[in-house]
């Protein structure tokens, strides 16, 4: 269960991976989604995806896509165009490298306010929990362990970050968060691979 929060004593900072080993920058990536009529961020998008690809569903990835732009992928502009290659080649890096223990959340880089990069991890656990819809998982079926991780995506969703304030506190419990997130995706993922191997 989750027990990280927002505080405001000292603390370290753990590392997590980079986001010059993804194929696309969170700032391009959201640029292009503005040719989106959902409207997402580049961290909701990738949440979505990585719910997607958990949930094992069939085509993930063009279903991904197809939410994302809907009717206007047949309407002839490069902003969509240049969105569809972008998704593309963000999804084939994170099937090529899967959902494994290094996986990372495509979030706001450390040049961002923390405020931002808070923000950046609620809209990528909204985005998760989007995706788990959208592969039509209901979440109160799921497995306790994977149960139990997605009420903790939800928890994320419900954190108050308005003035959130920045100090090396928070750094540390939004580093923390994000480790948390992480590895409860590859929760999710694990359990929804055994779920079928049970069955057989």
């Amino acid at each position: 269960m989750m027990t990280t929060c927002f505080h405001k004593d000292s603390g370290g900072t753990p590392s997590m991976p980079r986001e010059s080993d993804l194929p696309i920058s969170y700032q391009e990536l959201d640029n292009h989604l503005t040719a989106s009529e959902l409207g997402p961020s580049a961290a909701e998008a990738h949440g979505i995806l990585c719910a997607l690809l958990c949930s094992g569903a069939p085509q993930a990835v063009e279903s991904w896509i197809a939410e994302l732009l809907g009717d206007t992928d047949t309407d002839g502009r490069s902003s969509t165009h240049e969105c569809r290659h972008s998704l593309q080649g963000l999804a084939t890096h994170t099937q090529a490298t899967g959902l494994r223990l290094d996986l990372m959340p495509l979030l706001p880089d450390d040049s961002r306010s923390l405020a931002e990069r808070a923000l950046g991890l609620y809209d990528w656990s909204r985005g998760f929990l989007y995706g788990l819809g959208v592969a039509g998982l209901d979440i109160d079926r799921l497995p306790e362990p994977a149960r139990e991780a997605c009420n903790d995506f939800v928890a994320i969703t419900h954190l108050d970050l308005r003035d959130l304030e920045a100090s090396e506190a928070n750094e540390q419990a939004l580093m923390e968060l994000t480790e948390f997130v992480r590895v409860a995706t590859l929760v999710v993922y694990q359990e929804q691979r055994r779920a079928p191997e049970a069955g057989r």
